[in-house]
């Protein structure tokens, strides 16, 4: 497979003849909204996550991160992108700069490459929008443990794997739902974090075919 560079990356970005949303949809737990309802009463509040890309080796890698045992947090436990709430008069970037570097110690500059797709998450009624970063160099974990358990590193060249793509009934609110999920470091990587993913692994996958023609 041709390696992933970051020229791949921007070309993925900004593709405009593109699905998102069926992109997404292949990572999406079944029957869960990808787009809230029209005349929903509540207004979504914002949120952002940072999808920092990094050099290991000649590897582009992401992180993800694992949410501590929390029971006042719906995502308790969950492996998740660096992010969290937006807060007044931040922009979007703002917010998943400042949640990374909360969360994960980003410290260094970071080069916004794009964004993806926003989604939205009924659970907790928030509309997350995934940034993505690059930097030039490793960062330095530096995790806040109160909400951080552990720091995964993932190449963006396991998003492509299909070996490590999971379909398995689970039973979710007192339903049995069809949950596809990545296995990343034995991981289950599922919800609003695999939907992003999925459309990244998909952009990536088109922008990736053409170049092999």
């Amino acid at each position: 497979m041709t390696p992933i560079s970051l020229q791949h990356v921007r070309a993925a970005l900004a593709l405009t003849d593109f699905d998102a949303l069926a992109a997404q949809r292949r990572m999406a737990p079944q029957s869960r909204p990808l787009q809230r309802s029209e005349g929903a009463p509540d207004t979504p509040r914002q949120a952002s996550v940072l999808m920092l890309l990094f050099p290991v080796g000649d590897e582009l890698t992401l992180v993800l991160t694992q949410r501590t045992l929390n029971p006042h947090d719906v995502h308790s436990g969950q492996i998740s992108l660096p992010g969290g709430g937006q807060e007044d008069g931040e922009t979007p970037v703002q917010t998943a700069l400042r949640e990374a570097r909360e969360e994960v110690g980003v410290d260094g500059p970071v080069q916004i490459v794009g964004t993806l797709s926003s989604v939205y998450i009924p659970r907790s009624n928030f509309e997350v929008h995934p940034i993505v970063g690059y930097m030039s160099v490793h960062p330095a974990w530096k995790r806040e443990e109160s909400e951080i358990a552990e720091v995964l590193e993932c190449p963006l060249a396991w998003l492509l794997d299909d070996g490590r793509k999971v379909v398995e009934d689970w039973n979710l609110e007192g339903f049995i739902r069809r949950v596809p999920w990545y296995n990343i470091h034995g991981r289950k990587v599922w919800g609003a974090t695999a939907i992003i993913l999925s459309e990244f692994e998909q952009r990536l996958r088109q922008v990736l075919d053409g170049s092999q023609d």
